[in-house]
């Protein structure tokens, strides 16, 4: 008897703790839990599989909430040693379908719609700058 009732036990224990587990990385917060409407328009990123990884998005935001414009970026993927940039629009007319690598990344007529920039840098450092080219 006490051997089926340490077996059980045990059964009891590890099924509570997947359960736990699966249960936590379902509940993990994530983009669509941001107040907002956010849409990726355009996306970049590097063929340079050996060196930094260079990511920039521009987004479409039709709120000017900055905790979640940074929290966007935040939720953004971004590798060691690598360099992640999040460009916030206004305007769903004004968004740059198409970004470059060399900076600005997007052509300058769009500059005065660009209300917002997140960089997270190589070393994991984050930044957020409202109106980056005013």
């Amino acid at each position: 008897m006490s051997n089926r009732f340490v077996f059980y036990s045990l059964i009891l224990i590890v099924v509570g703790v997947v359960a736990w587990i699966i249960s936590d990385t379902i509940s993990q917060p994530g983009i669509s839990d941001l107040k907002g409407e956010f849409k990726e328009m355009a996306f970049y990123r590097n063929e340079n599989n050996t060196g930094p990884i260079k990511r920039i998005y521009a987004v479409y935001t039709s709120d000017t909430t900055w905790t979640e414009m940074k929290a966007y970026g935040g939720y953004m993927p971004h590798t060691k040693y690598g360099n992640t940039k999040v460009y916030f629009f206004n305007s769903l007319d004004h968004t740059p379908k198409f970004l470059k690598p060399e900076a600005p990344h997007f052509d300058a007529t769009w500059k005065e719609y660009c209300i917002g920039m997140y960089e997270k840098s190589a070393m994991g450092q984050e930044n957020f700058i409202r109106y980056p080219f005013n």
